[in-house]
């Protein structure tokens, strides 16, 4: 079939009607009555001559073709969204130099699609130089505000008044003991808190051992600035600490690290684009924010925000 404009914002509805989970929970982002959603659906489902889902007291469910259209006009608005980005790249002949700041130790994680993002930027804005530096999550926030960074990605300790946030995705951390470790060889259900705080504890310096509340623990025996930092201690065999999963996997796999009671120490540490808003009104943080937000797939508003939140 031929699409055109009505087809398109049908799937729309569609989509954003599967991603929230169904009709009643679309309303307020469509901002459309139940019964118009439905006409819409049927119109579509007519349009398409196919069943794309279950509704009514049963609850929404898609069907199996239901599920191939949503997963294909998920790939149809992501063309899309690429070509609106090139064409105002091309539009607005993007030059300068885009400073981003990230966080270490980010690259073995199949969640952050970064790598993707640096590429889109180059094929789509040429012209734009990208300056980019690895620091700790509170120095990066302290970059944006003086403006020597224009965006930074990181998962952030504390959230900054006069910053934007946008959320990207998630990182899961466990806590892990080296091979050496006396913990190592012991069975989960053994090992309670009251055991944890009997060893070498590491927290990260720009947490403030706030890392550690769990353990109620103030002074922890080392401080670490990066995740490198911290798994060579925990290899040590004599330290205890978090790290990301997809960075210790390696060492698991080797059997020189294991993760210590997930069920009790793990929690999953939201990462997000921070940026001054008052210096992105137009050029290049715009438009990286909008290849971030077409590669990661979520809002593109961003939110502000001053509380304290799990980071990393």
């Amino acid at each position: 079939m031929a699409l055109d404009s009505l087809d398109v914002r049908l799937l729309r509805i569609f989509v954003t009607i599967v991603e929230a989970g169904g009709f009643a929970a679309a309303q307020g982002e469509l901002n459309l009555s139940l019964s118009t959603i439905s006409n819409h659906i049927s119109a579509l489902e007519s349009r398409l001559g196919l069943i794309l889902c279950q509704r009514g007291r049963s609850g929404f469910r898609l069907t199996e073709e239901g599920r191939a259209v949503y997963e294909e006009a998920k790939r149809l608005f992501g063309t899309i969204d690429q070509f609106d980005i090139r064409m105002k790249g091309l539009q607005h002949r993007l030059n300068g130099t885009l400073s981003v700041g990230l966080i270490d130790n980010t690259l073995s994680d199949p969640a952050s699609r970064l790598t993707r993002v640096f590429a889109r930027m180059t094929d789509e804005a040429p012209e734009v130089a990208l300056s980019i530096v690895t620091r700790p999550p509170h120095e990066l926030l302290r970059d944006v505000i003086t403006g020597e960074l224009h965006i930074a990605i990181a998962s952030f300790p504390r959230t900054t008044l006069g910053l934007e946030y946008v959320d990207l995705y998630e990182e899961t951390q466990r806590f892990y003991c080296g091979a050496e470790h006396p913990l190592f060889s012991r069975d989960d259900s053994t090992i309670e808190i009251d055991d944890i705080r009997s060893y070498n504890l590491i927290g990260r310096s720009y947490w403030n051992a706030r890392d550690l509340k769990t353990f109620s623990i103030a002074n922890p025996r080392a401080t670490v600035s990066d995740m490198e930092a911290e798994a060579r201690l925990i290899l040590s065999g004599r330290y205890l600490g978090y790290l990301p999963d997809h960075f210790a996997s390696r060492y698991v796999s080797a059997g020189l690290l294991r993760p210590i009671r997930p069920d009790l120490f793990s929690y999953r540490a939201p990462f997000q684009a921070a940026f001054d808003k008052s210096r992105a009104k137009s050029g290049l943080v715009p438009f990286f924010v909008k290849l971030l937000t077409s590669e990661f797939g979520v809002a593109p508003s961003g939110r502000s925000a001053s509380r304290l939140r799990a980071g990393r």
